[in-house]
């Protein structure tokens, strides 16, 4: 399997010396699911809604980061059997348990080597006894197992039931007008999950419904940009929506905020910064950091599937309290499942929104 896109011209490295994405770039499968050690910064982002035989309902996010700590083809520091100097792996885990009224959450860090690495083969990421594999490269079927501060096992099964999606009209997605802010975005929008969740000596068996973003870039974030206000919403028609708002110091949105219909083929829609808008309309102040978060936003934007009408579609939080205090990556950051409800109060689907920054600019932290 291969994709690409049109050519254009942009700066090949950046100034350490690391890979910039470059439109046009063809990726085969399953090699490209796997790291790419000459870009500096990768992640494998997943989150999903799953639900219990008693429709108990849970929400997840699993995270790995792969970080470069020195250029490809400069000299290690050091030489060593057990971990090297040349990547830094870093991982988040968290669980919302809506009826049990509880949101866990636990961070790594490791060094490439015996706790910690991403294949640059295949889709082969581990932080610990935290794992993140391709079963079977023809369905493109992953298995994701973690715990959570011991009292929580999780084993999921998650299959594509759409084809993946590579964002961005060049094949490059922009994150502000540093030509060296973009990424590859690589994205299953719509994950069959399934499995089981172990909580407290309680095993549920449960499924639900998935998202995971491949990103590989060498600059996260134009340095010009505070952060960002992102959501992964999975409707009930069989729709999806990428939608993010990349943040000016001003409160501004930057004109490379994005918004993306994905329908039911897996074709996508792309709306520019002027065509939607993100409104806050409830904040939660956090004990533990005293960050203010905009937890419970509207969002509007006009439908391809309703001749260009346009449909507001409120978040609100499973539960306020779902930050990350991000002690190992130096940034604090809030990730919270969400309903998704209509202008009529209906609830019309699920959703994951990330906000980062709010505990001050984003800069070169990780995320």
């Amino acid at each position: 399997m291969t994709c690409g896109a049109v050519a254009g011209e942009i700066p090949r490295f950046t100034d350490e010396g690391f890979r910039v994405p470059q439109p046009g770039r063809e990726f085969t499968f399953p090699h490209a699911h796997g790291g790419h050690p000459d870009y500096k910064i990768e992640w494998w982002y997943l989150t999903g809604h799953l639900f219990g035989e008693d429709r108990r309902r849970f929400g997840f996010q699993a995270t790995f980061f792969r970080v470069g700590a020195r250029p490809p083809g400069e000299e290690p520091a050091f030489a060593s059997a057990a971990f090297g100097d040349g990547e830094l792996h870093m991982a988040h885990m968290a669980v919302i348990d809506e009826a049990g009224g509880r949101f866990v959450h636990e961070e790594r860090l490791n060094r490439d080597g015996a706790q910690a690495r991403a294949s640059a083969e295949t889709l082969d990421v581990r932080n610990g006894n935290w794992t993140l594999r391709m079963e079977d490269p023809d369905t493109e079927r992953m298995r994701l197992r973690f715990t959570v501060r011991g009292g929580l096992l999780a084993d999921l099964t998650l299959t594509p039931e759409k084809p993946l999606t590579i964002f961005g009209e060049d094949g490059t997605s922009r994150k502000g007008t540093a030509p060296t802010a973009r990424s590859y975005y690589l994205t299953f929008t719509r994950l069959a999950a399934e499995g089981t969740l172990e909580t407290d000596g309680e095993r549920h068996t449960v499924e639900g419904v998935a998202w995971m973003d491949h990103e590989i870039a060498s600059e996260q974030l134009s340095p010009d940009l505070e952060g960002w206000d992102w959501t992964a919403i999975h409707l009930f028609d069989g729709r999806e929506i990428k939608a993010y708002v990349l943040r000016r110091p001003d409160g501004s949105p930057d004109p490379f905020s994005s918004w993306m219909w994905i329908d039911e083929s897996g074709t996508v829609t792309y709306l520019g910064a002027d065509d939607f808008t993100w409104t806050a309309e409830r904040t939660w102040t956090s004990p533990e950091s005293g960050t203010a978060y905009p937890v419970e936003v509207t969002l509007a934007a006009p439908d391809p599937a309703a001749d260009g009408e346009t449909v507001r579609l409120r978040l609100v939080p499973l539960r306020d309290a779902q930050e990350i205090p991000g002690s190992l990556g130096g940034t604090t950051y809030w990730e919270g499942a969400m309903r998704v409800l209509d202008a009529a109060g209906k609830t019309v689907g699920h959703a994951y929104m990330e906000l980062v920054g709010y505990d001050g600019p984003v800069g070169g932290r990780l995320r």
